[in-house]
């Protein structure tokens, strides 16, 4: 850990909220609160675990390289 209020400690976490806002949020009308929550899990579960392309784990999903990880 580092000193209280280092940037750098959220870093991952404030690129995850980017990429979620850029690529989901700000492109879809939710209806509720309720269809907001489905579009978003749905994105995340399906869309960024397992199709998106994450150029820090060699260009393949993060569902793909876990199985990977976990199997060799």
């Amino acid at each position: 850990m580092s000193r209280k209020g280092n940037p750098y400690d959220n870093a991952r976490m404030e690129s995850f909220y980017k990429t979620l806002k850029t690529e989901e949020v700000d492109l879809q009308d939710y209806l509720d609160f309720d269809d907001a929550h489905c579009q978003i899990n749905h994105f995340i579960g399906r869309l960024y675990n397992q199709e998106r392309l994450h150029s820090s784990l060699g260009y393949v999903p993060p569902a793909e390289f876990a199985t990977r990880y976990h199997c060799a």
